[in-house]
């Protein structure tokens, strides 16, 4: 194929990739690289910093310097646009052919089409995914089945909301002057050149969820890339809406700060919370036992510290004019009835809480949940699209609500939460490394921001030595023990020996060291991917 001197594809050429790393297309990626690749680079390194000041005994508080940001009242965002009113069930998963069709025929309002957490980041899978996009929004896309059955989209489709990566990955398929592009350059760019006129000229337009943003100083620079990228493509200015996924503990210190940043692309936020949760050991990970968390189970939102992040959300969102969407609703169907219904009876009240508390909208990770999600919303709504309008004067929320572990109303981590911790982590390794991002694993729809969860809590509770309501300690040979018996439980299961042993390698390797070390989401295991990929 043709492409620009600058730039070097790695990655092997499928059947109609041409399609998307046109030779346009690519030089639209170096230009957006050009730009905005140093810049991204400086943002990182102040990531390290401050996360160097928090592991030494530093906090966190609401920023004094854009105080005036907050107070003011009179500012608001771009807000909603087309196909973008009403959002009261969002699905997502990632942009494989066959959950392309069924997440736009699922009945929810709004597809969140995730090239981050919820797809391994094969070449494979960012590119034919680029291409399942641009097929569904021309309306050629179907899948058959084994069996012979078709599926196509139907007349009232979901709209599309690309997940990029977050800013901290790289692509290593692709380089720009010998380097390795950004990922969420990449995602955001293909998409956009591929599909934003096309989208715009059905009635719709390129919208996006931005993942991982620490920072309102992150929101900026994905400011300044929408501003330079509708230029250079003839968009019209504030065409490109964002919602920004709050799921970082110091983004929740900056939700107005972040929604200023965006305010001519802004339309909502939403509250990534098992991230957060991930954040926040992350951030705190050396102050001792005072942040050690109980099991993952136990962390609902009812727990009054994650409820305070929930509550300041609405309010922010709601006083600025823009969407606050809740949470994944990992629970996935049951054949057996029984299990079926505890699962929809826990679906159901997550989802009347996020409506009650002033969400308009909320997340299923599987079409079954669609229905129990909507029913939740509607009892709200009713026929109106959203609830802007309950501004939620009565909360107040402090940086010591946002930081108050100390006050969950649970106990210590169980043994049964952290032998869970090590197969849903070593489980979802096996099938991440063999090209899947959104797994099922015991009855939920896991993908990167639980895996994270849970290897954090490994870490975390053997760091501390935490004692269990079972009366063990958690220890490092203790893990590597139930490590060694959750390995042999997947050979016995027929699971791959040599993604198996990978997947032990780079856990025993997240979750035993002195330092709580990066995980999925970092260049190093993004290498180790391709080398599986490639070797294999």
């Amino acid at each position: 194929m043709n492409q620009p001197s600058r730039i070097e594809v790695l990655g092997e050429h499928e059947d109609r990739f041409d399609e998307v790393l046109t030779s346009e297309a690519l030089a639209f990626l170096a230009g957006l690289h050009d730009r905005f690749a140093d810049r991204r680079a400086e943002l990182l390194a102040e990531r390290e910093r401050r996360a160097a000041v928090l592991s030494a005994g530093g906090s966190l508080d609401f920023r004094p310097e854009t105080r005036a940001v907050r107070e003011d009242s009179s500012w608001r965002v771009a807000g909603a646009g087309p196909g973008l009113v009403d959002r009261r069930v969002e699905i997502t998963g990632p942009p494989e052919r066959r959950m392309t069709v069924n997440a736009l025929n699922s009945g929810a309002k709004v597809w969140l089409a995730d090239f981050e957490d919820a797809t391994s980041p094969t070449w494979h899978n960012l590119v034919s995914g680029q291409l399942n996009l641009i097929d569904a929004i021309e309306r050629r896309i179907d899948d058959t089945t084994p069996e012979g059955r078709r599926y196509s989209i139907g007349d009232t489709p979901a709209t599309i909301v690309v997940r990029p990566r977050g800013w901290h990955l790289d692509e290593q398929h692709l380089l720009v002057d010998g380097r390795p592009a950004v990922g969420a350059l990449v995602d955001f760019g293909l998409y956009l050149f591929h599909c934003g006129r096309p989208q715009i000229a059905a009635g719709s337009g390129p919208y996006f969820y931005l993942p991982k943003l620490e920072n309102h100083l992150e929101a900026r620079l994905w400011n300044e890339v929408f501003t330079y990228a509708q230029t250079e493509l003839g968009i019209p200015h504030g065409t490109i809406r964002a919602t920004v996924l709050i799921e970082t503990i110091t983004a929740a210190f900056e939700m107005d700060e972040i929604l200023y940043e965006l305010r001519e692309h802004a339309a909502g936020l939403n509250a990534g919370r098992w991230d957060c949760l991930f954040s926040l050991i992350k951030n705190f990970a050396h102050h001792g036992p005072r942040y050690v968390l109980p099991d993952r189970a136990t962390l609902t939102m009812t727990q009054p510290f994650l409820r305070a992040y929930t509550d300041l959300l609405v309010r922010t969102c709601h006083r600025r004019g823009a969407h606050a969407i809740g949470g994944m609703a990992a629970a996935i169907p049951q054949r057996d009835p029984a299990a079926n219904e505890v699962a929809l009876t826990k679906v159901r009240a997550d989802k009347e809480r996020e409506a009650g508390d002033g969400f308009d909208g909320s997340w299923v990770a599987h079409p079954g949940l669609v229905g129990t999600c909507r029913a939740a919303f509607d009892a709200v709504l009713g026929d109106r699209p959203h609830q802007l309008d309950r501004t939620r004067p009565d909360v107040e929320v402090t940086a010591a609500d946002l930081l108050g572990v100390h006050r969950l109303s649970v106990g210590l981590p169980t043994d049964q939460g952290l032998r869970a911790n090590v197969a849903v982590a070593l489980r979802y390794l096996v099938a991440w490394l063999n090209g899947s991002g959104a797994v099922a694993v015991f009855g939920l729809m896991e993908d990167v921001a639980t895996a994270e969860i849970a290897r954090c809590q490994i870490w975390q509770w053997q760091h501390h030595c935490t004692r269990l309501t079972g009366g063990s300690l958690a220890t490092p040979d203790l893990v590597r023990r139930l490590i060694d018996r959750e390995r042999a439980a997947l050979l016995t299961e027929g699971a791959d020996p040599a993604l198996v042993d990978d997947a032990v390698r780079i856990l025993a390797k997240a979750a035993l060291g002195a330092d709580l070390p990066a995980f999925l989401t970092t260049e190093a295991y993004a290498r180790h991917l391709v080398r599986v990929r490639t070797t294999a």
